[in-house]
């Protein structure tokens, strides 16, 4: 059978056509995933052409080039048009870098931070548009909350709110369960699941009129067990189920709600090594001796120093955070879970599929591999308190 010179042209120049259409609307990202997909398209075609007649080749990669060209355009959205948008922890990190975004495309952003003198706030006012509003809120005092639910009523009666974005996060010491005071685990929980879960439904009846969105930043530390991360990752997975609570009460009133679950990233807070040493001080110094000595001092500055080993992964580039952010705001059909970031796809892959031993491996390599405590080393045959009186007891 004679060969075309060149059997699946016709089907490249579609893929190109189309890649190009979808280019020019910003349907579509020249990025690893498009530069992936035709690598894969080349190989097919490759493939094609040794196995298949000319038109049937022709036929095949046509159809492949337009379903993954499908299947990588951005789904369609929502005009922005005069919408309002309150953002929660906007000092630094994802919050000041969406609402960046979202004023440049003509949101009126409501954006709340710590201080309105701080320097995330100050660089706010300075590159944003007169729309963006701030508002002073810790989510700890229920009068910041009562301020900013009324101020937004007052100032969303000509556009409505559409959506609220829970990014206002806190953690404040990365140990053992055992070695976390009750109280870091109430402040986790005060920030990360009261505070939103009371400004949440301040603004439903906001919300359930203008049928709106609520999208909240998680962390895959409250769908596995991170080691060291217990008080943070609870209260993110109690807010995390209280989004899919929302999510299946509210879709009746026509509100999506989305979860954000990213990766590691670069943010201020999570990267400023000095708050990181001066809460593991504060930890050893308000130990019991009990614990420090069942543990060992060795064993808290192991851990620490893998926990930073492991922020130095970070990814500098906070934009597929915010690009999931804006996409839960606008895509006309937004999805339940985002899972930006490098890894983010496997590591949950791993968690769901794996076995447990697998599991917890997995996250001790790439996170906090703890070392063994002081008292369960070899060599070590003294008892502490605690185990000499148990015995006494036993006996």
């Amino acid at each position: 059978m004679e060969r075309w010179p060149w059997p699946s042209g016709g089907a490249w120049l579609l893929v190109a056509a189309r890649a190009l259409l979808q280019l020019l609307r910003a349907d579509l990202r020249l990025g690893s995933p498009l530069l992936a997909a035709l690598a894969l398209l080349a190989a097919l075609d490759w493939l094609c052409q040794r196995l298949l007649p000319p038109p049937a080749a022709l036929a095949v990669l046509a159809a492949a080039g337009w379903i993954t060209l499908s299947r990588l355009a951005r789904p369609p959205r929502l005009p922005v048009a005069t919408r309002a948008v309150l953002i929660t922890g906007c000092d630094t990190g994802f919050g000041k870098e969406t609402v960046k975004k979202l004023d440049a495309m003509g949101f009126m952003v409501l954006a709340t931070v710590l201080d309105l003198n701080s320097p995330g706030a100050l660089e706010l006012r300075a590159c944003c548009s007169p729309r963006l509003k701030l508002l002073r809120m810790n989510l700890t005092k229920p009068e910041d909350i009562s301020h900013v639910l009324e101020f937004t009523k007052a100032h969303t009666t000509s556009t409505g709110l559409w959506g609220l974005v829970n990014n206002a996060g806190f953690n404040d010491i990365v140990a053992d369960v055992e070695l976390s005071p009750v109280a870091t685990f109430r402040n986790c929980m005060e920030v990360n699941f009261f505070g939103a879960l009371e400004l949440t439904k301040g603004l439903l009846p906001l919300l359930r009129h203008s049928k709106g969105r609520i999208v909240t930043v998680g962390s895959p530390a409250g769908d596995m067990p991170y080691p060291c991360l217990a008080a943070y990752g609870t209260s993110k997975a109690a807010i995390v189920l209280l989004m899919d609570l929302f999510g299946c009460e509210l879709l009746p009133w026509g509100i999506k709600v989305s979860v954000i679950q990213p990766g590691c990233f670069k943010t201020e807070s999570v990267t400023n090594v000095n708050i990181w040493e001066q809460r593991k001080q504060l930890l050893l110094a308000n130990l019991p001796r009990e614990l420090l000595q069942a543990y060992g001092e060795e064993y808290i500055e192991h851990s620490h120093r893998q926990f930073l080993n492991s922020l130095r992964k970070a990814l500098p580039d906070l934009s597929p955070v915010t690009d999931a952010i804006t996409d839960a705001l606008l895509a006309a059909q937004p999805r339940r879970r985002y899972y930006p970031g490098r890894g983010v796809g496997l590591m949950y892959f791993i968690h769901y599929y794996l076995p447990e031993s697998l599991r917890r491996r997995f996250l001790q390599t790439f996170f906090i591999s703890p070392c063994l405590p002081r008292a369960l080393r070899p060599g070590q045959t003294g008892l502490t308190p605690s185990q000499d009186a148990t015995e006494g007891t036993q006996t």
